[in-house]
């Protein structure tokens, strides 16, 4: 296959400096040749086509036994792009795919309009011999239309190059406002359906693996409960062991659906690990409140229905959330703490047994025999139900005060709040009037005033 090239001028450049430095030895011996070797030099460039100061791609002349290489991308056509919109295709060459081929053109299609937003129209320059046509604007190469190109469109190389030059000259003229953005619009949208269209066997590909995703993640939730309430018998840990099967599944199931999209796993965890940094810092509070809530549902301090103590909240915890806890206090109202602030604090759990001890203080008279006292409060916690046998109630001399013996009196009853403030304020109604049925004095504190200089008026009525 005969080929023509086109030689840049840095080839040039060195061709010459070769040359010259030949000419210096021969000038030196034969001094009369000089004027005979300028004369051809001169002629030389004289004839040197002005394609050569061009960055023009090299262009094969194509025969009959000339063949299209098969791209490397698989397209045979590329787009020619002016203002980010595509003109008009171009195809493959024997020497270069059509996407190389119109990543030249695209560049000097861009630098021309960088330097001026109108530019002069397109000329034609018809190159017989060879079978192609050049597009120029003042004497700058555009594209080189070639013979395969006008077998792709069955017209001869002349028609089309006509066509492909009106094309660029009605590209080049900016259009108006509205008609410039329903373009653009036009664009992204065949763009769009274009790619739309060469991805549809991934996309339902993608579309079938997320529907048997969701239901093994169902089928995997239910199990997982199921196996949990048999054997936890808790239900916040049977809300966390089916919500993190749960997750994982899809996690699982995300992973293959972008894999069947063709996502570069590699690319995808180099990014997630360049952003997982900034992601920590700005998610911060949030992910500790759910790492926080799993290790709370893990480790259990409490569970739902128990009556708890956290910081200056107390009340019955009635959701348990990977996010958040929730508390209903004593007086009907909801509390939604952070699991960040429930981890770090201290929390007391006072249904975490079923009992729990109560006391009520009494004060006696100095004059009262104790003992008979503290078997009448014995008896008196007997004939009450609701206070527990066992451990056995414990009446004990706690202080002796100013002006009373002061007995603490401990019981067991239950730990839910209303049976231990019921049952507490039924033994204290029933140790005070025991104790006044026996004619046991309670007196209350006894305060002795010394006045160490009266005044007038008080002497003279004592007097």
């Amino acid at each position: 296959m005969e080929l023509v090239f086109f030689l840049t001028p840095k080839v040039w450049c060195v061709m010459l400096h070769l040359l010259f430095g030949q000419l210096d030895l021969i000038v030196a011996k034969r001094k009369y040749l000089n004027s005979t070797v300028m004369v051809a030099l001169f002629f030389t460039f004289s004839m040197t086509p002005l394609a050569l100061s061009q960055d023009e791609e090299t262009i094969p002349i194509p025969t009959q036994s000339s063949s299209v290489a098969i791209p490397s991308d698989g397209l045979y056509f590329a787009d020619i792009v002016v203002r980010n919109r595509p003109i008009f295709q171009i195809g493959s060459l024997p020497q270069i795919n059509a996407s190389a081929r119109a990543d030249i053109i695209n560049r000097r299609i861009a630098s021309l309009l960088s330097q001026n937003e109108n530019p002069d129209k397109v000329n034609i320059a018809p190159d017989n011999p060879r079978k192609i046509a050049t597009l120029r604007v003042k004497n700058r190469i555009l594209m080189t239309v070639t013979q395969q190109d006008a077998e792709d469109y069955g017209i001869t190389t002349e028609e089309l190059a006509e066509r492909w030059a009106k094309q660029l000259d009605t590209a080049f003229d900016k259009p108006p406002l509205a008609i410039d953005v329903t373009q653009r619009l036009y664009t992204t949208i065949r763009e769009l359906l274009r790619d739309i269209v060469g991805n549809l066997p991934s996309l339902i590909g993608a579309i079938i693996v997320v529907g048997i995703t969701w239901g093994v993640a169902k089928g995997v939730r239910y199990g997982a409960y199921t196996w949990a309430k048999q054997t936890e018998g808790d239900s916040s840990t049977e809300l966390l062991i089916g919500r993190l099967s749960y997750g994982a599944v899809w996690v699982v199931g995300f992973v293959i659906a972008l894999g069947v999209m063709g996502l570069d796993f590699g690319a995808l965890l180099g990014a997630l690990g360049l952003t997982s940094v900034a992601i920590g810092f700005s998610l911060k509070d949030v992910l500790s409140n759910y790492i926080s809530g799993v290790i709370l549902l893990a480790a259990r301090p409490f569970r739902i229905n128990d009556q708890v103590v956290i910081e200056d909240y107390e009340g019955t915890i009635t959701q348990i959330q990977l996010r958040a806890t929730t508390m209903k206090t004593y007086d009907g109202r909801l509390v939604y703490i952070p699991n960040q602030e429930v981890f770090q604090a201290s929390i007391i759990n006072n249904t975490a047994s079923p009992r729990r001890r109560s006391s009520v203080m009494v004060g006696i008279d100095y004059g009262e025999d104790i003992g008979e006292a503290i078997a009448i409060i014995h008896k008196v916690l007997e004939n009450i139900e609701e206070v527990e046998a066992t451990p056995e109630p414990d009446v004990l001399v706690k202080e002796l005060a100013a002006s009373t013996v002061n007995l603490e009196i401990r019981f067991w009853v239950d730990s839910r709040r209303s049976g231990f403030l019921a049952t507490t304020s039924k033994v204290a109604q029933a140790v005070k009037e025991a104790l006044e049925t026996a004619n046991i004095d309670m007196p209350t504190d006894i305060y002795t005033l010394i006045l160490r200089e009266l005044p007038n008026q008080i002497q003279l009525k004592e007097s």
